[in-house]
C-alpha cells in the first residue's frame, strides 16, 4: 500500500462547521485532525476498536492526547473542497506526532500538530505504542 493512500484524505466544509459569520469555526480544524487520523488508520487497516474506547470494550493501552496547535492561514467557507495530508512520526518507544497540512483549490489554509502518548490503562504509567500504531508510523515513514 502507498503511503498516499492512508495519509491525503479529501472532505468538504459543510454547513455546520461554519460560524454565524460563514466561515469555519476555530474548533473544527483539531475536529477534523482527529477524523482525519481515524480514518488513515482504517484506510491503512486499523480497526478503531483496536485504539479507542468504547462501552464493554476495557484497552490496556491508552492515547491521549498530550500537546495540539494549529495556525490559520486562510478563511474557509461552506462548501469549499479540503484536502487534509497527514505526516506521522514517531517520537521516542512511546510517543508520536502528526503534523496536518490543508489545503483548498491548491492553497494552504491551516497547519496543525497533535502529539500523543502511549499510557497503560490502569497504573497510567508510559508505555510501548500499540503494535498497530507502529506500523502505521512504520509504513508513513516509507516514501512513494
Amino acid at each position: 500500500m502507498k503511503s498516499s493512500d492512508f495519509l491525503l484524505l479529501c472532505r468538504s466544509v459543510r454547513f455546520g462547521d461554519t460560524d454565524a459569520a460563514g466561515v469555519m469555526h476555530f474548533h473544527q480544524l483539531l475536529r477534523w485532525c482527529h477524523e482525519a487520523y481515524e480514518e488513515s488508520l482504517e484506510k491503512f487497516g486499523v480497526s478503531p476498536a483496536d485504539l479507542f474506547p468504547r462501552p464493554g470494550l476495557n484497552l490496556e493501552l491508552l492515547l491521549p492526547i498530550v500537546h495540539c496547535s494549529a495556525d490559520y492561514l486562510a478563511p474557509l467557507s461552506c462548501g469549499d473542497p479540503l484536502a487534509i495530508a497527514l505526516v506521522p512520526k514517531g517520537l521516542n518507544a512511546h510517543s508520536f506526532e502528526v503534523s496536518y497540512s490543508f489545503s483548498s483549490r491548491g492553497e494552504a489554509v491551516a497547519n496543525a500538530c497533535i502529539r500523543s502518548v502511549c499510557i497503560n490503562a490502569i497504573d497510567r504509567k508510559r508505555a510501548p505504542l500499540p503494535a498497530p500504531i507502529s506500523r502505521w508510523l512504520a509504513a508513513a515513514a516509507v516514501t512513494d
